[in-house]
């Protein structure tokens, strides 16, 4: 099954015997995965159900994040293989850049005020019990958030959690977009690390363009010669 429905029972058992069989299932990711619906990638792991509802490990780049059987479906044939095969020559011979350290914008979660007790008040009346004080208890504040802004493989990324709970699974985002967050960052030697990843990257590809400019100059004339032969 391709579509958005999720695995099956049935699928899911299926995933752990080729698991075991030392192969590593394609997915595709579904509706309620969020903004990486569509995308495909591979189980590496099932985890326990009776601890998480999210066992499905699957590698996704170079992430392994935790899903659960709806938020994804088995790949169809040829999954994954048609966006190799679109992708260009030149980007396919390209060398992959280091990773690059992440840079994480995170509000600091805020720590839930202990409680505190009243003292107690014993008031001593004539044939009458003490009384207790009522105790003033304040509410637990909301868990911490963090946005993660990563940048590996080429691709720049953003992520969000609260708490133990992740609000968007990493998604891909344009560079110009990653430079913006990153000027809301008023730390020194940020935004200058940003900028040479990306003078880097952009003179990696005019150095790719200019090769293939001159490999094109080299076929053309060769096949002058040819028609010329002819």
């Amino acid at each position: 099954m391709g579509g958005g429905e999720g695995l099956s029972a049935d699928e899911v058992e299926g995933i752990r015997e080729a698991l075991a069989a030392g192969r590593k299932p394609k997915v595709v990711f579904t509706a309620s995965a969020g903004q990486i619906a569509g995308q495909v990638g591979q189980v590496v792991e099932l985890t326990d159900p009776a601890e998480s509802d999210e066992y499905v490990v699957v590698r996704f780049g170079r992430d392994e994040l935790p899903f659960s059987p709806a938020d994804v479906a088995i790949a169809p044939r040829g999954a994954g293989r048609r966006a190799a095969e679109a992708r260009p020559e030149s980007e396919a011979e390209q060398p992959q850049p280091a990773a690059e350290p992440e840079f994480v914008l995170d509000t600091p979660p805020r720590v839930p005020v202990a409680r505190r007790e009243e003292p107690r008040v014993e008031q001593q009346a004539e044939a009458k019990p003490a009384k207790r004080a009522v105790k003033a208890a304040k509410p637990k504040g909301p868990a911490g958030l963090t946005v993660t802004l990563a940048y590996a493989d080429g691709e720049w990324t953003v992520a969000a959690q609260q708490g133990a709970k992740a609000l968007a699974k990493p998604y891909v985002v344009k560079p110009a977009e990653a430079l913006k967050m990153v000027a809301l960052v008023d730390v020194p030697g940020v935004q200058e690390a940003v900028e040479q990843i990306l003078a880097a990257e952009r003179a990696e590809v005019e150095q790719q363009a200019e090769k293939l400019r001159a490999e094109l100059a080299e076929i053309e004339a060769r096949l002058a010669e040819l028609r010329e032969a002819g």
